[in-house]
């Protein structure tokens, strides 16, 4: 058998489990981005602005950017499996509570016991996918599980809105929660078990700079993603859309970068840094052009729709491209880019909320868009980084319990 129809071979085993946990990370994304598509609706509910209930999305991920390190070296030594599903139930305590909660501090309290199940949640998720295959694959592997991350926002988000609109925000929280419950069982069932990582005893200086120089890119992509995305419905509130049209709209985006996702997932092993490039760069454009044609609703569109595009394989390029400088365990690498990511969606909706109450959404654009050049700068001054040798350690798949 020849090396490729091998590696061919070894991702089709390894497929029902990245899918599984590709639906893992779809309910997991839906439940961080559930109240974008319903602020105005939740303001209205507790008397809130829109900037303050922003803070829904902004106290989740600090959970998130403090405390994914952490959780994961606390947990490093214990089966990945029951963890996992561990945090599963977590995000469904946290969501049907978050469909009673009568105040809105009791909502955002519920939020941050999700946000602390979702600092652990990605971290095994990242790792258990890199051990599911070889390391030749990681760049695959990370694209389709990365397909939850955009099928949360094809499908996840534009449908929790679009019920939240005509149910209640309520509705939409609780029905999120029943689903998770459904992929809780499910993963239970089919996930292989998977022991806890092997420490590497190996130090790489070197190699952790490149980490390090990763982690950066990948928080200031989101910083600037999330300091406009997080008011997304608002930007198209301001642009002319009806109420009734910010869930289509957003089903539209998010199958935008699904076809990113796509089209760039054969380029993350191949072309890391071409990858790490373009992908930044090509969302700042959008954004950019977000900015010019603002308030003409079709042209914010189709703009918004080319920034959605390239954001689509933004998870599984800095992923990838963190398992792949092979500094540190897979899990590891995981929870570094899983805080930095949550770091720069806290930051970017706490900025753009105080960049719209004091100036307005043009500027809010114009600040979203350096924020991501910057994560495109950031590849071009350090392509060795992005080219960085895949990983040399054991194959991965012998982790599994037999």
């Amino acid at each position: 058998m020849t090396h490729e129809r091998r590696e061919a071979h070894d991702f089709r085993d390894a497929r029902t489990g990245l899918l599984i946990l590709s639906l893992a990370v779809f309910v997991a994304v839906t439940t961080e981005l559930l109240p974008v598509g319903l602020l105005p609706q939740i303001s209205a509910t507790f008397a809130v602005p829109d900037a303050r209930t922003g803070l829904l999305v902004s106290a989740y991920a600090i959970m998130v950017a403090v405390l994914a390190v952490p959780l994961t070296l606390a947990t490093r030594r214990l089966p990945r499996k029951p963890l996992l599903l561990a945090t599963l139930g977590c995000y469904v305590v946290s969501n049907l509570a978050a469909a009673a909660a009568p105040t809105f501090a009791l909502l955002a309290a519920w939020r941050v016991v999700g946000g602390v199940a979702h600092a652990l949640f990605f971290s095994i998720c990242i790792g258990y996918a890199a051990r599911l295959v070889s390391p030749a694959l990681t760049g695959r592997a990370m694209a389709l599980v990365s397909v939850g991350i955009s099928g949360g926002l094809v499908v996840g988000v534009p449908l929790s809105t679009a019920l939240g609109t005509a149910f209640g925000w309520r509705a939409a929280f609780a029905c999120l929660g029943a689903l998770v419950a459904v992929v809780l069982c499910l993963a239970a069932a089919v996930l292989p078990p998977i022991v806890a990582p092997v420490s590497r005893g190996r130090d790489h200086p070197g190699r952790r700079r490149d980490l390090a120089t990763v982690v950066a890119a990948n928080g200031l992509t989101y910083l600037g993603h999330f300091v406009l995305y997080t008011f997304i419905s608002t930007l198209l509130l301001a642009s002319g859309a009806g109420p009734t049209w910010v869930g289509p709209f957003l089903l539209v985006f998010g199958l935008c970068g699904l076809g990113g996702l796509r089209t760039a997932a054969a380029q993350l092993d191949a072309r890391p840094w071409a990858s790490a490039l373009a992908i930044p760069a090509v969302m700042a454009l959008g954004i950019t052009a977000v900015g010019l044609v603002f308030p003409a609703l079709w042209p914010v569109v189709v703009a918004v729709a080319l920034w959605s595009t390239a954001f689509g394989p933004v998870a599984s390029l800095y992923q990838s491209a963190a398992v792949r400088i092979d500094a540190v365990s897979p899990e590891l690498a995981g929870a570094w880019i899983n805080a930095s990511a949550n770091t720069g969606i806290a930051a970017g909706a706490a900025v753009g909320g105080a960049v719209l109450e004091a100036y307005d959404l043009r500027t809010v654009v114009w600040v979203a868009a350096a924020l991501v050049a910057s994560a495109a700068l950031i590849a071009l001054l350090a392509r060795p980084v992005f080219e960085s040798p895949r990983p040399l350690g054991h194959d991965p798949r012998t982790t599994r319990h037999r």
